[in-house]
């Protein structure tokens, strides 16, 4: 665990420059808007340990898969969102001496992202071999009104010398991901040109041949003076630069405003793209920094004004929560169905960018409260789009008849994960789509989303779960065989019970689908049934008969869901009896040890208990929390917060602020040793979860708003607000009461405190707090 991001409400805050840490501070400081992104590299050349990043939305590339054993069923490349053109480069020579951090005396230096205005800012002062002493501040922003543009202001003052600087303004195309697989560089050059102060650099993606056209425009200035230099044309292989000569003196500022934009053939004919890029440049460039700055803290502004959550007491717990809902929201805006999240979003490349189950799981409610519907309903249709693919997928396995099967990882809705263990065996990702229907209907009321489009991916779904289960004779029961549950510590075992309990409540909730459209939209439902050429008789009783006689295993003494047949069989040695050396154990046990041990990743039975909540009594919770969590690694960055939201359940407050505390400022702190990789996105909405549904109770019970809100210790309040069902509400809890706030136009009758409550439009609403 690190700790020297300094405490603030409103920023992320580095002081003094450590080497060691760069990597890390390049995932925490990135930035985004949703079509691009950026890690938060130096402008100017850096020669030590960083690990250079920018990515655009939708373009990917399918590296081949590097195993050593090919298994039928493979697929044959891992899908990756690409290191594309670095736009921010500014090569600076002083005196003919490159300036390089890693080279320099580093006398002062910061970096403040400014979460509430969306920038991130760079000072330092550092003194070069030739014993100039310079001081640079670098101000840059992703914009997310301008969403395909990105712009830096860079000043530079000698503090102790006139000369000469030489400015190399660059688009580099020459670029790899440190992940590809066999060191191949993914990118060919299609044109580089220069047109007065504007350089385009158009690439092409190898085999996808996406086109991504960059393109910059460069100006400097002097005491408020645009300076009319001449720039020089540099053209390397997929490198093209605008280099400037400008005069200095001691204490006197030079400033370089650099505009980019980034464009892929995702969005425009590759015929038009350059055309388009230049026109989008001009565009940003008549703008000018200062109102393109003022428009990025307004949009940000609105953004929080939405979403905001406001602690009172806490400054770690606050900043973290912000830099959580930061992050998502610079990650993904939801207006193009065709995009969604990846685990590490624009900020690394671990995972390939591609999309998991996360989404589905986690990400889906933070977007449901805090945007509009469509951005949640586009998360949904991205999986019905894919839907033929998810067929694909399931029939390379031997599925047939349509049964769906969604791949573990994904960009265009092919599998790409090759791990025997995840790609064949982690199939309640399968649950975590058809719960995430279930979740947006609950939440919203639209039950037509069902005819339009959810019905069918629930009968893909379910018909994938009627053929992966086989009857034991033994038994006398439904049993699934050879599963990974959400604990990836355990492979290839017997009747997972999460995987089990997910698959049959797929069952039930399309058997109940089928029945709510067909009182709907009985013709939407005849023309669904016969595009999937679907047996309704056969097929429901069938499904019907798998939920009746599906075998669960459990152990009656202790009152618990076994996590699959035979748990406990394994040594059971509890996570505080573990030597702090062994941990984490992913990087330090041999993976054969960590099979046979008893110790989880993330939430598993837990993790069913958290969906399902209320099929179990709140004695039948606690047995299962209180045998599970003591086992529990948290090795997976979405494990924190269901025990969380679990632990403010049961009461045990310490415990729930523990787990957010980790779950909030597990890339702040670089809890897992791994944030130089990229953030932990989809676990971020998991932050918001803990609050929300953790200390705020959170819930919707028969197409009511639930709330039971608790106060940690440590907390003087806590605040947020949600969207429902065409209401805003406003939701704050102090030590003394619970203050509903209804910022919109409709009424609305809720629950809190298990009393119904009702709460007018424009109205507050005190109740005592408990």
């Amino acid at each position: 665990m690190k700790n020297y991001i300094i405490h603030n409400e409103w920023q992320i805050i580095e002081e003094g420059f450590d080497p060691h840490l760069n990597k890390i501070s390049e995932s925490i400081f990135s930035i985004g808007n949703g079509r691009m992104g950026q890690r938060a590299n130096f402008e100017e050349v850096y020669t030590g340990e960083t690990l250079q990043g920018n990515y655009i939305a939708g373009v990917y590339y399918p590296d081949k898969t590097r195993v050593g054993w090919w298994k039928n069923g493979y697929p044959e490349y891992f899908a990756k969102v690409l290191n594309a053109t670095n736009w921010i480069g500014l090569n600076i020579k002083v005196n003919d001496e490159v300036l390089d951090l890693n080279t320099c005396e580093v006398q002062e230096f910061s970096r403040v992202l400014d979460m509430q205005k969306g920038t991130l800012t760079r000072k330092f002062v550092a003194k070069q071999t030739n014993g100039n002493v310079l001081e640079v501040e670098a101000i840059r922003f992703c914009s997310i009104v301008d969403d395909e543009a990105g712009v830096i202001k860079y000043t530079i003052t000698p503090r102790n010398f006139d000369g000469k600087i030489s400015i190399e303004s660059s688009l580099d195309g020459d670029v790899k991901n440190q992940d590809s697989n066999y060191d191949e560089k993914f990118w060919n050059e299609i044109s580089a040109k220069e047109d007065g102060n504007f350089v385009l650099l158009n690439l092409e993606t190898k085999k996808t041949a996406f086109w991504v056209s960059s393109a910059i425009h460069t100006l400097i200035e002097q005491e408020g003076n645009n300076l009319d230099l001449k720039p020089a044309f540099i053209k390397k292989e997929k490198y093209a630069a605008h280099q400037f000569e400008v005069a200095v003196k001691k204490n006197q500022a030079t400033t370089i405003y650099k505009y980019a934009v980034n464009l892929s053939s995702e969005n425009y004919k590759k015929e038009e793209l350059e055309k388009t890029t230049v026109e989008r440049l001009k565009e940003i460039v008549a703008k000018g920094f200062d109102q393109m700055h003022a428009e990025q803290a307004n949009a940000w502004a609105t953004k929080w004004q939405n979403g905001d959550v406001i602690i009172e007491g806490d400054v770690a717990a606050q900043q973290a929560i912000r830099f959580n809902i930061f992050q998502l929201h610079q990650t993904y805006t939801g207006e193009d169905a065709r995009l969604n999240i990846g685990p590490k979003g624009f900020t690394g490349e671990k995972y390939g960018g591609s999309t998991y189950w996360d989404t589905e799981a986690y990400c889906l409610p933070f977007y449901l409260a805090t945007a509009p519907q469509q951005v949640a309903e586009n998360l949904l249709i991205y999986r019905y789009n894919h839907l033929e693919k998810a067929i694909e997928n399931a029939e390379k396995l031997g599925f047939k008849n349509g049964a769906a099967l969604y791949p573990m990882v994904t960009i265009n809705g092919e599998e790409c994960h090759n791990e025997w263990e995840i790609t064949f065996e982690e199939i309640h990702r399968n649950g975590a789509i058809a719960f995430a229907i279930f979740n947006y209907i609950r939440y919203t009321g639209e039950q037509k989303y069902l005819a339009e489009y959810g019905l069918e991916v629930l009968i893909g779904i379910a018909r994938f779960w009627a053929q992966r289960v086989n009857w034991s004779i033994e038994k006398e029961k439904y049993v699934m065989l050879g599963i990974t549950g959400p604990n990836e510590y355990e492979n290839n075992v017997n009747n997972n019970w999460y995987t089990s309990t997910i698959a049959t409540w797929c069952l039930k909730y399309t058997i109940e689908a089928i029945d709510l459209v067909r009182t709907d939209n009985a013709s939407r439902l005849n023309e669904i049934l016969a595009k999937t050429n679907f047996d309704l008789e056969k097929e429901t009783n069938h499904w019907q008969d798998i939920v009746n006689k599906m075998f669960y295993p459990e152990d009656k003494e202790l009152g618990i869901f076994l996590q699959q047949d035979g748990y406990l069989d394994k040594e059971q040695v509890l996570v505080k009896d573990l030597p702090a050396v062994d941990r984490p154990l992913n990087q330090k046990w041999s993976w054969d040890r960590i099979l046979r041990s008893c110790f989880i990743k993330q939430a598993d039975v837990l993790q069913g208990i958290y969906f399902f909540e209320e099929d179990y009594d709140l004695a039948t919770i606690q047995r299962n929390y209180d045998f599970y969590e003591p086992r529990t690694v948290h090795e997976s960055s979405l494990s924190p917060c269901v025990h969380a939201i679990i632990a403010a359940k049961l009461g045990d407050l310490d415990r729930a602020y523990e787990f957010y505390l980790r779950t909030s400022r597990l890339d702040l702190d670089d809890y897992n040793n791994d944030t130089e990789d990229g953030l932990h996105i989809t676990s971020m909405a998991g932050t918001w979860l803990s609050v929300v549904e953790g200390f705020g109770g959170m819930r919707i019970k028969n197409n009511q708003l639930h709330l039971h809100p608790v106060l940690p210790e440590k907390w003087k309040s806590y605040a947020f607000k949600i969207g429902f069902r065409q209401a805003i509400i406003t939701i704050k809890v102090d030590k003394q009461k619970v203050t509903l706030n209804n910022e919109s136009e409709k009424a609305l009758s809720l629950t809190i405190f298990g009393k119904e409550e009702h709460l007018p439009a424009n109205a507050t609403l005190e109740l005592n707090a408990q």
